[in-house]
């Protein structure tokens, strides 16, 4: 098949779930013999122009082509209408809207006559970052996608539940996965952060106020403990964000924020954690979440439905956005090794 994919910002890139997953999926369907093409975003990395990559025509047998777009609100909609017409002329068998933000050109792709799978990474319309007409826009492509794409995917059970009632749909169940890695030893974090086996806990993903990351700092901050904190990620879009997190941990010396990680630095905070730290407002399916638990981490997580989903009985819950309760469950882990331990069992 001649398959086209819209709605991500750049592959090969760490910017965000969706990223690794168009990059897994595509690397895959190559690898069946189809031909398929990404449409990357023009513009920079979010976490800096210093990550920015190489523009490539070509990725492991992808085809890559780049669309100019703008900085600011606009920039979704005018990548995805550029990318849909591009598309149009190019005639695929089928094209993959991925988000809903990507979603709005949908009925114009059946409007050319192209088939269109359509895939949701979470209620975007409901993240903290949006508003206003934002968030009605987003909405309207989250009702695209259920209403006339010719399969909507969903990644949660409970966003099956949402979609499927609210539109009268019947959606597809479509999680997501990761490949068991390789653990490594602490080098690169001994020398940049001087971190050490099981040292410190560990929160890993895009800083934004749906991660719940204030609520974290709160309750680490009246622990009792000498291990660390560690926030890892960029400011991305949310630099207002960041800073009040920053100020929020200011006196407390166990607390480090990162900046933005990649690479053998990631796959070595994963390795030595003592704790993956998830405390999201909002989810889709977590990728960090499902690379922690691939890495045989001990998960303390909120309890929306989109995390207990992932993790069954292998890890420990809080009540979403209580600081007071997760402060309770933070110190009964770090009190209890023999816990942490039988939680890591299943692996």
């Amino acid at each position: 098949m001649k398959i086209a994919i819209i709605g991500h910002k750049r592959i090969p890139s760490n910017e965000g779930g969706i990223e690794k997953g168009v990059e897994q999926h595509a690397v895959r369907m190559v690898k069946r013999g189809n031909d398929v093409t990404v449409y990357n975003r023009g513009g920079h990395n979010v976490f800096g122009k210093e990550f920015d990559g190489k523009k490539l025509k070509e990725y492991k047998g992808i085809k890559i082509i780049t669309v100019p777009t703008v900085k600011g609100a606009a920039c979704v909609p005018i990548y995805s209408f550029l990318a849909t017409i591009h598309a149009a002329i190019v005639r695929y068998d089928c094209v993959s809207y991925r988000a809903s933000g990507s979603c709005v050109m949908i009925p114009l792709a059946k409007l050319f006559g192209l088939r269109v799978v359509a895939s949701l990474h979470g209620i975007d319309s409901q993240r903290d970052k949006w508003g206003g007409f934002a968030s009605k826009y987003l909405e309207f492509g989250e009702r695209m996608a259920a209403k006339k794409a010719d399969v909507c995917l969903v990644l949660s059970k409970n966003m099956k539940q949402y979609i499927d009632t609210k539109y009268g749909v019947n959606s597809v169940l479509f999680a997501n996965g990761v490949d068991r890695p390789q653990k490594k030893k602490p080098q690169l974090i001994k020398e940049k952060f001087s971190l050490d086996k099981d040292e410190y806990l560990l929160s890993l993903g895009r800083i934004v106020p749906e991660k719940g990351i204030h609520y974290l700092i709160e309750a680490f901050k009246n622990c009792k403990t000498s291990k660390k904190l560690v926030v890892a990620g960029g400011a991305e879009a949310n630099k207002e964000y960041y800073d009040s997190l920053v100020k929020l941990a200011d006196g407390d010396s166990r607390i480090i924020f990162t900046g933005y990680v990649y690479g053998d630095t990631i796959s070595e905070l994963y390795s030595n954690a003592y704790t993956f730290l998830l405390p999201s407002n909002l989810e889709g399916m977590a990728n960090a979440l499902l690379e922690a638990m691939s890495y045989g981490n001990c998960c303390l997580i909120s309890d929306i439905p989109e995390n207990t989903e992932v993790v069954g009985e292998y890890a420990e819950w809080f009540k979403k956005g209580d600081s007071k309760d997760l402060q309770m469950k933070l110190q009964y882990l770090l009190d209890n090794e023999n816990v942490v331990n039988v939680l890591l069992e299943y692996k």
